[in-house]
């Protein structure tokens, strides 16, 4: 892939090989490089799956990547546990400075998929690489699982140092929330997945040019947004991208 195709070459075999090879090195428990598109965040983010963190891994994620280290969720996972949006729970609250502060959209137009932050119950503080590890890997087998309310509850305390994100689908949003959600529908992973923004030192987010040398680098698939829109599409009409 040439630098020049992050933003400009169109869905192809090629861009299903590489979500295969991405697929593959989710699987195996490695780390892929996602980058959402020019134009809404120009963001990439270091991501796994959640029931094969380690704490080596949550390490690399902090150093390497350096962003807020978060765990996606499928919505239907969030309802069964009755979790709610972080925004709604802003907007539900009696101050009438967090129910305008709930009301705000992101820069780039969208609502933010952040929902509570949680710890498990046998974690000590909870930022360590092993409390965190065992977090998530935790949260992971609570939605494997299919737990609902009373499972969570029983197992998780809030707030936390493991921020909850949930998909509200690739159709209706394209953050990396949805489209790692997405990658785990298409491998029929466990739809609990992990996210860290890879920043620059430069202050800024890494770039793609960056994000790609990094992954490069460490021999991780990098996978664009549009790719998967082209993926899920094709999974569900049969198409030939």
């Amino acid at each position: 892939m040439s630098e020049r195709a992050f933003y400009s070459y169109p869905a192809s075999s090629d861009a299903m090989g590489d979500l295969a090879k991405a697929l593959a090195s989710l699987k195996r428990g490695s780390f892929i490089v996602l980058h959402d598109a020019k134009g809404r965040e120009d963001e990439s983010d270091l991501i796994c799956l959640a029931e094969k963190i380690t704490p080596k891994m949550v390490r690399q994620m902090r150093k390497d990547a350096g962003g807020l280290i978060c765990l996606a969720m499928d919505m239907k996972s969030t309802k069964r546990m009755s979790i709610p949006f972080a925004i709604d729970v802003l907007k539900s609250a009696k101050n009438p400075l967090l129910f305008k502060m709930g009301n705000q959209k992101m820069g780039y137009g969208d609502k933010p998929a952040f929902t509570i932050s949680i710890n498990h119950l046998k974690t000590f503080t909870g930022i360590t690489d092993n409390d965190r590890a065992m977090t998530i890997r935790e949260f992971g087998k609570l939605i494997a699982r299919k737990g609902g309310a009373n499972d969570f509850k029983k197992h998780f305390r809030a707030i936390g140092h493991v921020f909850l994100l949930t998909s509200r689908g690739i159709e209706n949003r394209r953050g990396h929330t949805e489209l790692s959600i997405a990658l785990s529908e298409m491998g029929g992973f466990t739809p609990a997945m992990v996210l860290c923004e890879m920043l620059s030192d430069t202050g800024k987010a890494a770039t793609a040019k960056e994000s790609f040398a990094y992954a490069k680098k460490h021999g991780y698939p990098f996978v664009e947004g549009k790719e998967l829109f082209c993926g899920c599409e094709c999974s569900e009409k049969g198409c030939k991208c």
